[in-house]
């Protein structure tokens, strides 16, 4: 599961209960226990967007959604699976390949190949659905801009930290600009980023006008 790497992305708490089928509750007591810290967290997790998680955390904390759901696997196993699978990896919930057997957690093991129980190590097999593409594509969809976010400008705490982009995506009102200022056309704007409409270009010009680029 090499690819995971590649995949560069940051998904606020509300994205993370969409994706995984977990509660915002749920989310909050399994970072104070110090089962599932998010990734990129804050100190005072009291803060407005103090949780937030990489893709590989949605992936783990899906992975662990299906386990509870699905397989009926208990938080206190699951506790006990990550100490022992922590030893084998520092993302066990999204880097193994993890099998249940009579709500028993199984990976198979390094050295051996052969898929055992983490706690029980008794040899059993039994896969679980892989989530990794599952989370891929509905993190996509979820990404997709909606049609009020057309043609508007915006600002958020984590992206492009805190500059203008046009709504919806990481794309800073300011480059576009510079563009403008080159000499590029609307239609030489858009074949550099085939995701903006015309809409969005003269947003950012207009935003220029009045001086809130920077």
């Amino acid at each position: 599961m090499s690819e995971i790497t590649n995949v560069v992305s940051a998904f606020s708490a509300d994205q993370v209960v969409k994706l995984t089928g977990l509660t915002m509750r749920q989310l909050a007591y399994w970072d104070k226990l110090g089962f599932f810290e998010p990734q990129y967290a804050a100190e005072d997790r009291r803060s407005p967007y103090s949780r937030i998680y990489s893709f590989k955390d949605v992936v783990g904390l899906r992975t662990l959604s299906v386990l509870k759901s699905q397989y009926k696997c208990t938080l206190p196993h699951l506790q006990t699976v990550a100490r022992e699978l922590s030893a084998h990896s520092k993302a066990p919930w999204a880097e193994l390949t993890l099998y249940v057997w009579n709500r028993q957690v199984q990976f198979k093991e390094p050295d051996t190949g052969k898929v055992r129980g983490v706690v029980d190590r008794q040899y059993a097999m039994l896969p679980i659905k892989s989530v990794m593409e599952d989370v891929r594509r509905e993190a996509e969809l979820l990404r997709e801009r909606q049609p009020e976010q057309i043609g508007r400008v915006e600002k958020h705490r984590y992206v492009s930290h805190q500059a203008p982009v046009i709504s919806g995506t990481r794309i800073r009102v300011a480059t576009i600009l510079h563009f403008v200022e080159a000499g590029y056309s609307t239609a030489d704007i858009l074949k550099e980023y085939p995701s903006l409409t015309e809409a969005d270009v003269e947003a950012a010009k207009r935003h220029g006008k009045n001086g809130l680029a920077a």
